[in-house]
């Protein structure tokens, strides 16, 4: 089959080289254009940029997917189906049902729960014991085309984001391939999506990332796991943004301290760092990013900077 793909993060890389040890054509790739990064500002190709041209594949990159030149431009490439996974721009009707066999997406999520942008992050938030990858048909609305596939995942109760993220993008890889199989055969199944059971994943914000200490120490666990490794989940200490990672949750901790306010440090000790108490328990925060720094243990970051028990966290 002659495959239009789209896709820009390390999430779509699985799916593109599971369509390139098929026997698919892939006609073309589109991604994001190149963006500024890091502390020289220089510009960064996708990954899936740098994959694609490294296999020879033509490589599209439109500011706006919708410009009728690109369209024109896709349409010559004669796509039999298109392939979104994790691209990054809303796609139109004209643009979705150019392909003989339209658009399918990989969405990381079991479709109608955790619609929208960042269904990993929110599953994990929120206390989802199961996530997975939905492989569905592409209409014009939020991630509601009908459901041509799914697959469940569990998730572990320490469960990390890019943990998740990656496990996620090779299972959705696989599923897209048995998809696209069944397609090929005309043995797919649509299935209607319901709309009234649906959830969504709305792009995350700075301040969803910021960490709320008034909170229980069980959910402050999930947001930093959640945002683990982007964006981070964030506080402040002395007026400079502190990302935090890798927590332990103590939900029956009991303190009279006020929320953020660190309890314990240990610089000598990786493995608990601080100790900082929530609106209901405490939790051991072991790794952290300075703004503009690497990420670091805490235990490094308390030696350097001198951090004690009564600073707070807000």
């Amino acid at each position: 089959m002659r495959v239009l793909f789209w896709g820009t993060p390390d999430f779509a890389l699985p799916s593109l080289r599971a369509l390139l040890g098929e026997d698919h054509e892939i006609v073309g790739v589109v991604t994001q254009p190149d963006r500024r990064a890091g502390r020289g500002r220089r510009l960064r190709p996708s990954l899936v940029k740098r994959e694609a041209l490294e296999e020879g594949i033509e490589v599209l990159q439109p500011e706006r997917a919708s410009d009728e030149e690109f369209i024109a431009e896709i349409a010559a490439l004669e796509p039999e189906i298109s392939v979104v996974v994790a691209y990054g721009q809303i796609l139109k009707k004209e643009v979705l049902e150019l392909p003989t066999h339209g658009s399918i997406n990989v969405h990381a999520s079991l479709l109608p729960e955790l619609r929208g942008a960042a269904p990993i992050n929110w599953a994990i938030i929120r206390g989802y014991e199961e996530t997975g990858v939905t492989i569905m048909q592409m209409t014009e609305g939020l991630d509601s085309g009908p459901i041509l596939a799914r697959a469940a995942e569990p998730i572990a109760p320490d469960e990390r984001a890019s943990d998740l993220w990656a496990r996620l993008s090779e299972l959705g890889a696989g599923l897209l391939i048995e998809t696209l199989t069944l397609i090929e055969a005309g043995a797919v199944e649509p299935i209607e999506q319901d709309d009234e059971a649906a959830t969504y994943a709305p792009r995350l914000t700075r301040e969803d990332a910021r960490i709320d200490w008034s909170q229980d120490a069980t959910t402050v666990d999930r947001l930093i796991r959640g945002l683990d490794a982007v964006p981070g989940a964030w506080t402040t200490w002395n007026g400079w943004d502190l990302k935090l990672f890798r927590p332990q949750p103590l939900p029956d901790y009991e303190h009279d301290a006020v929320p953020g306010t660190i309890l314990e440090t240990s610089p000598s000790d990786s493995t608990r760092g601080l100790l900082v108490a929530s609106g209901e328990g405490a939790l051991y925060l072991r790794e952290v990013q300075p703004g503009g720094r690497r990420r670091m243990t805490t235990a490094d970051w308390v030696r350097g900077r001198g951090a004690k028990p009564g600073d707070l966290f807000e």
